[in-house]
């Protein structure tokens, strides 16, 4: 069969071109601009020395009574990953300026030991926490919950003791937990996110001495995961 060729006056068919996606990526979109081309002051990125000042403000809150352990550890760490000014104000926003007036400090935390003996202790430390926790539990459960508590230092001291019995210790999340101590048939454990390399984040120092017994460290997202993920779909069931 011969190869029929193309009618004198129409043009032959052109094959469709190969549209390849462009390799080259898309330019990264720049800070917005506002009138006049400068860069709102809100969107100006932020500097390690902006970051530090905010994280010394959070601290002097804390001293004042304005915020709980949990919120400092919080905003601390969001203070570190805050990229713009905007974030950082936002940050601080509903704190007084640093030319306020101090306030006087949180009361102190009276009691500083818990015990139970064949028994429960279950105690929330509100206080202001001026000096080292102790809980001793005997054949029996303790648990200290320092989330709401006040915290000047940002360093919280705990001697932990448990015979046949558990101490378990709440910590808000993103701190940093160190452990010392020892274990003889028992257990010693910390489970808690870890914080990012370098941040002056709060610290809660364990020195546990768990003997046929358990000493646990836990922070809010892995005190209750069952209970938060509760709540949290309750708050966002009417997104």
């Amino acid at each position: 069969m011969s190869q029929s060729s193309p009618q004198p006056g129409r043009p032959a068919p052109r094959r469709p071109q190969d549209r390849r996606p462009d390799p080259r990526p898309d330019p990264a979109p720049g800070p917005p601009v506002a009138a006049g081309g400068r860069v709102p002051a809100q969107a100006v990125r932020a500097s390690d020395a902006e970051r530090e000042a905010v994280v010394e403000r959070l601290r002097i809150a804390s001293v004042e009574g304005r915020l709980t352990f949990e919120e400092l550890t919080e905003r601390t760490e969001a203070a570190y990953m805050a990229v713009t000014r905007g974030e950082l104000e936002h940050i601080t926003t509903d704190l007084p300026g640093m030319g306020a007036p101090g306030a006087n400090p949180a009361p102190v935390q009276v009691k500083r030991k818990f015990s139970a003996f064949m028994g429960d202790c279950k105690e929330r430390i509100v206080g202001r926490i001026d000096g080292p926790l102790e809980a001793v539990s005997v054949m029996g459960d303790v648990e200290l919950d320092l989330r709401g508590a006040q915290v000047p230092t940002g360093e919280v001291i705990v001697h932990a003791t448990a015979v046949m019995g558990d101490v378990k210790i709440i910590v808000p999340d993103g701190v940093i937990v160190e452990l010392t101590g020892y274990a003889f048939m028992g257990d010693r454990d910390v489970t808690v996110r870890e914080s990012g390399p370098g941040a002056r984040v709060p610290i809660v120092r364990v020195n546990a001495h768990a003997v046929m017994g358990d000493v646990k460290i836990v922070d809010d997202e892995h005190h209750a995961p069952i209970r938060r993920a509760l709540t949290s779909w309750w708050k966002n069931r009417g997104v």
